[in-house]
């Protein structure tokens, strides 16, 4: 069961946060900034070293990443992915780190890229339970974030009107956001700007193979208003 993370909420936090969409090869890397809760900027690249600079040169506080944050350990789902399911949301399950190497199609190049960008993240944004006040960086999942703000009513089929939708109910500016995957990224914004204003959130998983962190179900999308 997902655990609620202890925040004090700050609903005048002032600040710059960032959300991450990790894709492989081909697609690369999108991030969307949100300061003070409104869009910011935008970045795209396949580089995890020029991204990561790009996420310190704007002081972001916070960084919420859709990609893994550590590997599974028996091979099986991890206990966050397990616990998503368990409430009708689909997740892709993570491989052992060997597997993922593994695989002749680079099926799981996507994680091995956000593993990589989480390790160039860590000097400065190291992964944890997100808290006001703490920088670091976080895993989150879109379509656990999505479900969560509908109270339950997601569904990915929908995704590119149903994310639009929160994110303009947000108050975040949609016009620089051409496609998913920076969709994507910005949905990622918003929970990193939530969590830094310590809003409720909840955790899936344990410490071990990492946290799934998404806003908690008494949320609305009004939490993410400034």
């Amino acid at each position: 069961m997902a655990i609620g993370v202890p925040n004090q909420y700050h609903p005048d936090w002032s600040g710059t946060v960032v959300g991450i969409d990790v894709g492989g090869k081909r697609k690369g890397l999108h991030a969307v900034a949100l300061t003070d809760g409104k869009y910011a900027a935008r970045c795209v690249t396949p580089d995890v070293v020029e991204l990561a600079a790009w996420c310190r040169g704007l002081s972001a506080a916070m960084i919420a990443v859709d990609a893994p944050c550590a590997w599974s350990v028996d091979g099986r789902a991890r206990p966050a992915e397990r616990q998503l399911m368990e409430r009708g949301i689909w997740c892709f399950s993570t491989p052992t780190r060997q597997r993922a190497i593994e695989h002749p199609k680079d099926h799981y190049g996507w994680m091995l890229r956000g593993e990589a960008l989480f390790q160039e993240l860590w000097q400065t944004h190291p992964v944890r339970l997100p808290s006001p006040g703490l920088q670091c960086s976080f895993e989150t999942f879109p379509h656990a974030i999505a479900w969560h703000m509908t109270f339950g009513k997601a569904v990915a089929s929908r995704k590119r009107p149903e994310r639009r939708a929160l994110l303009e109910a947000a108050g975040v500016d949609r016009a620089e956001l051409k496609n998913i995957d920076l969709v994507d990224a910005a949905l990622c914004a918003l929970v990193a700007h939530q969590a830094a204003r310590g809003a409720a959130l909840l955790a899936y998983g344990e410490p071990q193979t990492g946290f799934i962190v998404v806003p908690a179900l008494t949320a609305s999308t009004d939490t993410a208003r400034s």
